[in-house]
């Protein structure tokens, strides 16, 4: 079976809100193994959404629509739909009765226009709604399938997991399940990672690899179809398996994991500590650390010095070093990762020092930055990153690649502890 999810709402186009419905009701016929082929987003315009009915009617056994089943005069999509299929609107009774105790529960006169939130095409499947007033419609009618939910995710999400799911099913019976895992990478680009792993790329069938760039990172998806979710991960796993076996040093994480999740979780699992020297970031890399939860255990503090002058009275670094190195070199990044971890008594001391940009700073070309990574035990380590992008993407981006490189140094000292 193929869908095509439709969201309705001017304020979709215009930027205003999220269109996060498509994404949660694709995972969700994923998961029951309903391909989705085409994600569409129209106005509250009849005309516009007319044409895409008829547009969708040719692509998509399944035609999915969430918003415009409200009271007010732009929420138009059951007479549009009712229209496109030559269907009698009606009153469904228990939508009503809800809507009427919801106002009588509140204190507040029912207007008019509310009593449209009962509206249902006549001879469908009403799915009720629990979290809200518009209950959602699912109708056949010759060899498609239309579902009708409501815009707010809070009202949407448990409609079609609960209500609009089970309806499918009931229609179609279970068909393969469609899962998918996600790798996730950094300190590779997305052309090199291509090059790098061609030879699966080539062969893949079944599962499917798909790369996929984001800012300062690149994931690699590996989706798989299969009778159970089981069966499907157990096809996902040696084309992994092989993949990591070319490009695992990349690799931080899968599906949900962030560099920022991760670099807490192997802090927890050793308990070791941290603390933070820095510059051009300004707070952005503990500020990062900070989101997570259970950071506290190991994340003691650490210092914002933007300034030389800040790096010698905070950090204690010598001048003579800054005057012979400057503050955007390795040897300063070192310096202050050394000094934070001592002056913190952590385990490991991070540092990040550059030009963010637009200007050059320090004699250096903007985007020129050096992430200084000093570790208990361990020979302190500099890298230097030459970005390219806008001073605040540049400065983002530098905290992603000290995630990186920390990670990568907690793996190091690991190995070493054993």
């Amino acid at each position: 079976m193929k869908a095509e999810i439709i969201a309705v709402g001017s304020e979709l186009l215009l930027g205003q809100i999220t269109n996060t419905n498509a994404r949660f009701i694709s995972a969700k016929l994923a998961e029951v193994g309903i391909d989705v082929y085409c994600h569409t987003v129209v106005g509250d315009n009849p005309k516009r959404l007319s044409q895409t009915i008829q547009l969708a009617q040719q692509r998509a056994d399944i035609l999915i629509f969430s918003g415009g089943l409200g009271p007010t005069k732009d929420d138009l999509t059951k007479q549009t739909i009712a229209r496109a299929l030559d269907c009698e609107l009606v009153t469904d009774d228990e939508a009503m009765k809800t809507i009427e105790d919801y106002f009588t529960h509140v204190g507040k006169v029912m207007t008019e226009n509310n009593k449209q939130q009962a509206l249902v095409l006549k001879g469908a499947t009403v799915l009720p709604n629990r979290n809200g007033m518009a209950p959602g419609i699912a109708i056949g009618k010759e060899d498609k399938q239309y579902i009708l939910l409501p815009g707010p995710p809070h009202e949407m999400e448990p409609m079609f997991e609960h209500e609009a799911i089970p309806y499918l099913l009931g229609v179609y019976g279970k068909h393969d399940v469609i899962s998918s895992k996600v790798l996730k990478l950094q300190g590779i680009g997305e052309s090199e990672l291509e090059v790098r792993i061609q030879s699966i790329l080539e062969k893949q069938t079944n599962p499917t690899i798909a790369p996929l760039a984001s800012p300062g990172m690149v994931k690699l998806r590996i989706t798989a179809k299969a009778k159970t979710e089981e069966e499907a991960q157990k096809l996902i796993l040696p084309v992994e398996q092989e993949i990591r076996s070319i490009v695992g040093e990349f690799i931080y994480g899968v599906d949900e994991d962030t560099l920022s999740s991760k670099t807490t979780e192997l802090l927890l699992q050793n308990d070791w500590t941290i603390s933070a020297a820095e510059s051009l970031t300004t707070g952005m890399f503990m500020a990062e650390l900070g989101s997570e939860a259970g950071i506290g255990n190991a994340l003691k503090g650490g210092v914002v010095v933007y300034n030389k002058e800040m790096k010698i009275e905070q950090l204690g670094i010598l001048p003579s070093l800054l005057d012979y190195h400057g503050i955007v070199s390795a040897e300063c990044a070192e310096a202050m990762a050394e000094s934070v971890r001592e002056r913190f008594t952590t385990t490991f001391g991070v540092s990040l020092t550059g030009a963010a940009g637009p200007e050059p700073h320090d004699g250096q070309p903007a985007g020129t930055v050096w992430i200084g990574i000093a570790a208990e035990g361990m020979k302190t380590a500099s890298y230097k990153l030459q970005l390219s992008s806008s001073r605040n993407s540049n400065r983002k981006r530098s905290v992603q690649f000290a995630l990186h490189y920390l990670i990568q140094a907690i793996k190091e000292k690991k190995e070493l502890k054993y």
